[in-house]
């Protein structure tokens, strides 16, 4: 397997910093609260180091950000090309808002979840799957980051009595969003019911990004790849689909009550 040269330069660099140090392998995953046999991986190039062991590793190693710094280029190169530009805008966020008729929305997915949607595609081997389902699980850090940006979900009710996997993956991924839209007071997370019937956004997903200048940059993905918009009639348009979608779906509490209801029925 061809390794990525950022996944190399991670390990070399950890190396070469925990040896200055004077630390051992085991002394370092003493200090960053993680087993010796994955720093012995990571500095091999045979494990992804996720976003939390780069963090502690600058702290004890007093590296100034560095694995941190490369640990974001690594996941974004694992990202297909077309996507890169909007998970750095994803990340950069200070707010989200985003519909979804046939899917939980990435951010909001479980692993089991995400997983079968990632092998159901077929186009992508066990490794790829993987490494897919690593990357969105670190692209969900940033709801439980010090300053998440504010997320806001509204999902066609299809979306939770959609069969994705078997009715345990489903169940697990009901009480989640629950879970999440109960625990995390800056996601919002809204069902437009069925008996909405046919209404504007059904043609497929969108989210809309506010940058921290007050920017708004549209995503849509499509059948092959997804693409931004920033000019300002494309994202007025977006926006006002936006507020129509919003106005006819739950409350985030009715829809916390529904989640509920629905996950009960996956049996």
């Amino acid at each position: 397997m061809n390794k990525s040269p950022m996944l190399e330069l991670f390990g070399e660099e950890l190396k070469v910093a925990r040896g200055a140090a004077g630390m051992s392998q085991i002394q370092l995953a003493e200090a960053i609260n993680y087993s010796s046999g994955m720093v012995a991986k990571v500095e091999t190039g045979d494990r992804r180091p996720s976003p939390d062991f780069a963090r502690r590793c600058d702290l004890v190693l007093g590296t100034n950000g560095v694995f941190a710094r490369i640990q974001r280029r690594l996941s974004r190169d694992s990202v297909v090309p077309w996507f890169r530009e909007w998970v750095g805008i994803e990340q950069e966020a200070l707010a989200l808002r985003w519909f979804e008729s046939l899917f939980v929305p990435g951010l909001l997915q479980t692993e089991a979840y995400m997983r079968t949607i990632l092998s159901g595609v077929g186009l992508l081997s066990d490794e790829e799957v993987e490494q897919q389902v690593a990357t969105r699980m670190e692209r969900q850090e940033i709801l439980t980051r010090a300053k998440p940006p504010v997320l806001t979900v509204v999902v066609d009710e299809f979306v939770l009595r959609r069969r994705v996997g078997g009715a345990e993956v489903m169940r697990e991924q009901l009480r989640h969003l629950v879970k999440l839209g109960e625990s995390l007071p800056r996601v919002r997370i809204h069902v437009a019911p069925l008996s909405a019937g046919v209404y504007p956004g059904l043609n497929g997903p969108f989210v809309i990004a506010t940058s921290p200048v007050g920017e708004d940059t549209v995503y849509v993905e499509g059948q092959l790849h997804g693409q931004t918009f920033d000019r300002r009639d494309d994202v007025q348009l977006a926006l006002q689909l936006w507020e129509t979608i919003r106005s006819l779906a739950l409350s985030h509490q009715q829809s916390l009550e529904l989640m509920t209801e629905v996950a009960e029925t996956w049996t």
